[in-house]
């Protein structure tokens, strides 16, 4: 199962890298999160903006919800973040958003980097 929509994330993985190579680094995430989306849109990938996902606790919807930056594919979670390094609490935020949308794979990556920081996990 590693091997997992590789090709999928991999060129996703392409576009954050054509989006860094036209902006650099230096921007706040939503600019990123901006240019991803055109991307996206001219490269027909499917894939939803900020979407929302309900947290259940022993049987009950929890209040607050969270929001994955996008889905890509209907499976394919991405987190971008504009920041010096990743830190553990990015880690586990994409490792939880994995786990809660039932996804198979999540791409964590980093804009503020000298060159695109990304990271893939399944």
């Amino acid at each position: 199962m590693q091997h997992y929509r590789e090709a999928e994330t991999y060129t996703i993985i392409g576009i954050c890298m054509e989006v860094h190579r036209n902006l650099g680094p230096g921007l706040l995430e939503i600019i990123y999160k901006d240019a991803l989306e055109i991307e996206f849109k001219e490269n027909n990938i499917l894939f939803e903006r900020e979407k929302e996902y309900s947290i259940e606790y022993k049987g009950k919807i929890l209040p607050h919800k969270f929001c994955a930056d996008f889905v890509l594919n209907e499976d394919i979670i991405l987190e971008v973040k504009a920041v010096k390094e990743f830190s553990n609490e990015h880690i586990a935020q994409i490792l939880n958003y994995i786990k809660l949308s039932n996804s198979e794979v999540g791409l964590l990556v980093n804009f503020q980097t000298k060159s695109l920081q990304y990271k893939r996990y399944v």
